[in-house]
């Protein structure tokens, strides 16, 4: 009965000693060899790759410019007035001008 313990606890030690081993899985070597092998009998456990990072920048968020409310417009959107200078009177009320019609920028009301 005693022995029957010793060997029992024996082969407990001797599985929880090669628990971690067999975790990786079992390894073994096949072939043919030519004199002493002075290799290990266990491989090294693999060398692990760290994964790159790959940052990618957001893009600058769009930039927008107020425009003055108040401004007048440029002078090159600017109309002009025909003015008559024999009949006295501007284009609308007046349809025809012997002399020739005549450029006039328009004066605002004062």
């Amino acid at each position: 009965m005693k022995a029957q313990k010793i060997l029992l606890a024996l082969l407990v030690l001797i599985l929880v000693g090669t628990g971690s081993a067999l975790a990786h899985g079992v390894r073994g070597r096949v072939g043919v060899y030519f004199g002493p092998a002075w290799s290990p009998w266990f491989y090294p456990p693999p060398y692990y790759y760290q994964p790159q990072v790959i940052v990618v920048p957001q893009a600058p968020p769009p930039v927008y410019i107020e425009q003055n409310q108040m401004a007048p417009e440029p002078a090159t959107a600017q109309q002009y007035w025909y003015y008559c200078n024999s009949a006295k009177g501007y284009y609308p009320y007046v349809k025809e001008c012997s002399d020739g019609w005549q450029k006039v920028l328009p004066e605002p009301a004062r």
